[in-house]
């Protein structure tokens, strides 16, 4: 296993990190499958375990899995988005974070956690509101630090200028999505990592599955994430056929180069000198296995400029599927004049 220095904080991470979306409701994963699933990681030279209080029961299957080995790693939860219906439990206001902190904290069984993450830009909160409250809780030994998920770019300088002008703590880290087929923020949210010295957690690394050797074009594809959003999965749609014919071409090129597909993803968003840490997120033990396959894969140029070739550095095949795009961009009333 690799390890990098996660910013400027001084904290080495393994190259690869575990992901725990899928302990609980979203993947299904249990209890038993999640404690042999973190035992295997950490055994494997994998020491940051990232969760979020907006995937139900993770929290605390993360914090039971790790109940015994708690100082062996570095442990990192989000809050922000809504996690319930009341307009009030979610986003980035003080009151939310010192709350929500709290409980996050009881569903993890711990007194604090190394990174807590800002899990989506808060439009209705000034950052100097974010940034405070922040700075408080890591004062008070509650976060060793804090950071960002998927933020655009603008946002991130945003936030390390309100950070400078009002003398607070600044984002240690970013968490974008980023894989071959998603390559967008290689334009923009990348280069302004690495310009403030940010680490860089990079989430789904296999795209939801497509870069899993799991989806051909002579095999039927079906799990819990493509019955829940089939529209990201129907190969009929033209935006899932351009994916499908990436997938064909990149898999001639993992064949070629003597990798498995995962390898060559994981490969890939682990060759950008600006990521630190790649994300992945197994349902089961199988599923780690064949990704920690990819712990030590270097790709050389030759297959780095055949990815290029395939997917054009700085795009994005599916653009719909993106969660970080601008609000005006959404709303028309944002852009009208009134």
């Amino acid at each position: 296993m690799q390890y990098r220095t996660l910013g400027h904080t001084g904290v080495r991470v393994s190259a690869l990190s575990l992901g725990a979306m899928n302990f609980g409701a979203i993947g299904r994963t249990t209890q038993d499958e999640a404690n042999a699933i973190v035992d295997a990681a950490l055994d494997a030279g994998v020491n940051l375990i990232d969760t979020a209080d907006f995937y139900p029961g993770s929290e605390e299957i993360v914090g039971r899995a790790i109940a015994s080995r708690r100082d062996d790693l570095v442990l990192a939860t989000k809050a922000g988005l809504p996690v319930d219906d009341d307009h009030s439990h979610r986003g980035a206001s003080r009151r939310w974070l010192v709350t929500e902190l709290d409980r996050s904290l009881r569903r993890l069984g711990t007194d604090h956690v190394d990174l807590y993450q800002i899990h989506r830009w808060d439009p209705a909160t000034s950052d100097e509101e974010t940034l405070s409250a922040l700075t408080d809780l890591q004062r008070a030994g509650k976060i060793r630090y804090f950071g960002s998920s998927t933020y655009p770019a603008y946002r991130i300088v945003q936030a390390q200028w309100a950070a400078r002008e009002h003398h607070l703590g600044r984002f240690a880290t970013e968490q974008p999505g980023y894989s071959i087929l998603q390559r967008a923020v290689e334009a923009d949210v990348l280069p302004v990592t690495e310009q403030y010295g940010m680490g860089v957690l990079v989430w789904s690394p296999l795209a939801s599955g497509w870069l899993s050797g799991a989806i051909r074009a002579d095999r039927e594809f079906r799990t819990n994430r493509s019955a829940n959003m089939p529209e990201r999965f129907d190969t009929t749609l033209p935006v899932n056929r351009a994916k499908l014919d990436a997938v064909e071409q990149l898999a001639k090129v993992a064949d070629e180069a003597g990798l498995t597909m995962i390898q060559l993803a994981l490969g890939f968003v682990l060759a950008h000198p600006a990521v630190t840490t790649a994300l992945i997120g197994p349902r089961t033990l199988d599923h780690l296995r064949s990704q920690l396959a990819a712990a030590d894969v270097v790709l050389p140029a030759d297959v780095l400029d055949a990815i290029d070739s395939i997917v054009a550095p700085g795009t994005d095949l599916a653009p719909g599927e993106k969660v970080d795009t601008r609000p005006a961009l959404l709303d028309p009333s944002l852009r009208r004049r009134r």
